[in-house]
């Protein structure tokens, strides 16, 4: 069995190479085999509807390689300002940018020249003024401090090497009060469990695959509860088959012994994970203490 791979540079240039493959050739989902992700039919389709992408030119490429509906999750409102974190062809962008109306604005970031230059080409078929793709890595998001009222993503996250950064830089852009609303793989349950090595089974996964990096649910919410996130939630929408995880994460997932390669049965999942930055900081919240408490010393010691 292979050992997980490890440097964040090769795994980062492995996730450009595939999507930037699937993009040009058009092809869906995750990973290799389109029907078991797709249920039978095209993942924006399952995942957004006839109704929705029928709202979008007939020549825009719809294009998704999600496993959730993060746009139903984070319940856009008009005005707001929006980041889709790994925007790939930008359908989820252009989806948000009609929810936000024209006085709000959706910012996609992908570090894939391919996916960017159709999902530029998107926006520009569709005429939409409020959006803008930047090139840039998950883990250092190129916006200001406090710029963005919601942060979206679908399936991405796993892909990143050091998933801790990229929660505390979107916890950063954030405004206060500001919501994380996003789909992502995820196991469930304890990998030490399994009657393999945590390192033998993501060895036997692939990181463009989305399964190999996943984080555990208890990963996840540590994670965001490290980077100041309150009000979490993570809730399963989705639990993979073995034959799923066979036909879309990789052949050498036959590497494992039978009764391990059983034991994912159902542990691997499509999770709808919600969080949000406090509404008010902990400094800000002490500051006020101390006023409060000035002012009533002041009032009673006259």
């Amino acid at each position: 069995m292979s050992q997980p791979t490890t440097d964040s540079e090769a795994i980062k240039a492995a996730v450009q190479a595939h999507y930037g493959a699937r993009i040009q050739s058009g092809s869906s989902c995750c990973g290799s085999g389109g029907s078991s992700c797709c249920g039978g039919e095209p993942t924006e389709l399952t995942l957004y509807g006839a109704e929705a992408l029928a709202l979008l030119p007939t020549d825009v490429v719809t294009t998704s390689y999600g496993c959730g509906n993060s746009l139903a999750l984070a319940a856009l409102q008009p005005g707001e300002s929006v980041l889709d974190l790994g925007s790939g062809g930008g359908l989820e962008v252009l989806l948000a940018a009609r929810q936000v109306g024209p006085s709000g604005y959706v910012y996609g970031l992908d570090m894939t020249d391919a996916m960017l230059e159709v999902a530029r080409r998107n926006a520009e078929k569709t005429g939409a003024s409020n959006v803008a793709f930047l090139k840039g890595d998950i883990e250092s998001i190129p916006l200001p401090d406090q710029s963005i009222d919601v942060i979206i993503s679908n399936c991405v996250i796993n892909l990143a090497p050091d998933k801790g950064q990229v929660l505390q830089d979107a916890f950063r852009v954030l405004k206060p009060g500001g919501r994380f609303a996003v789909s992502d793989i995820v196991f469930d349950g304890d990998l030490h469990e399994l009657p393999v090595s945590e390192d033998e089974l993501r060895g036997a996964l692939s990181w463009a695959a989305c399964f190999a990096g996943a984080l555990t649910m208890a990963n996840y919410h540590q994670l965001l509860e490290a980077a100041g996130f309150e009000q979490i939630g993570l809730e399963v929408t989705r639990r993979y088959t073995l034959g799923e995880l066979r036909a879309e994460g990789s052949e050498l997932l036959n590497g494992l012994p039978a009764e391990a390669a059983q034991a994912l049965e159902g542990r691997v999942t499509s999770c709808a994970i919600s969080a949000r930055r406090p509404a008010y900081e902990q400094g800000v919240q002490q500051a006020c203490a101390a006023r409060l408490f000035y002012i009533d010393y002041i009032d009673t010691s006259q």
